[in-house]
């Protein structure tokens, strides 16, 4: 299995990101790709994969830094992009929600930064809560473009939006929350050769965990539950979401 999306590089895991990291390959997780949500923490994302075999990094700005994104932070991205073992311009795009950035900076940084992933060849990841309508738009006219809708919370209109485009879809342990019933009717309903699997961690622990950190272990317990609403085996839910990861990504192995 493979977690598509993680912080590793937050301070949360200085203490044990070794053991952190063991575990996870101890409950079948082949692959980590450590997402960047800031210039620092982009640079962060490209050693971590330099120093361990089994992570891949991306590298962006999270919308909640867009209203500090400016030319050279651009430069600086685009210089990272091209490191080794990044393997996505991500996570970019827009957060309404908050509101930590203001929209009219969310918006030019997240066009911006879709032109880089298509000058370099990079699939994004993307970022988007309550914008859906801007997200949609953007990304339509920037296609032909390659992109997973990270820590999926859209409705069914948004999934067949996203679906219809050609994007994967990817799913995180608030799936296991008692009212995420949304949620899992949305998993159901996701082809299988366009899901994937996530922990956004240390964000999202699973039910039973809450409060406490997420690591990337938990995609294992994710997998089950998915394998559980469609009525199929694991091995099933393993071997498709790894596939669509592999493809997507271009991993090796």
């Amino acid at each position: 299995m493979i977690d598509t999306h993680c912080h590793l590089d937050f301070p949360e895991f200085d203490p044990d990101r070794d053991e952190v990291i063991r575990r996870a390959k101890e409950a079948g997780i082949d692959f980590i790709i450590n997402a960047g949500s800031s210039l620092q923490n982009s640079i962060s994302s490209v050693e971590l994969a330099r120093r361990y075999e089994n992570v891949y990094a991306a590298v962006g700005i999270h919308p909640h830094d867009a209203d500090t994104f400016d030319k050279n932070t651009l430069d600086a991205i685009i210089e990272l992009a091209k490191k080794d073992k990044v393997v996505a311009l991500g996570e970019i795009g827009l957060d309404y929600f908050k509101n930590f950035s203001k929209k009219e900076n969310q918006l030019p940084a997240f066009v911006s930064l879709i032109k880089v992933a298509k000058d370099i060849g990079l699939p994004l990841i993307i970022h988007s809560r309550e914008a859906k309508a801007d997200t949609l738009r953007i990304l339509k006219e920037a296609m032909p473009v390659s992109a997973v809708v990270h820590c999926f919370s859209g409705d069914e209109e948004f999934l067949k939006s996203c679906l219809d485009l050609g994007f994967f879809v990817s799913f995180t342990c608030n799936l296991t929350y008692k009212k995420a019933q949304n949620l899992r009717d949305l998993v159901k309903q996701a082809p299988l050769d366009r899901l994937m699997l996530e922990t956004d961690a240390p964000y999202l622990s699973p039910e039973g965990q809450r409060g406490r950190r997420n690591e990337p272990a938990n995609v294992r317990l994710l997998a089950e539950l998915v394998a559980e609403i469609r009525g199929v085996s694991l091995d099933d839910i393993a071997r498709a979401t790894t596939d669509n990861a592999k493809k997507f990504f271009r991993l090796e192995g």
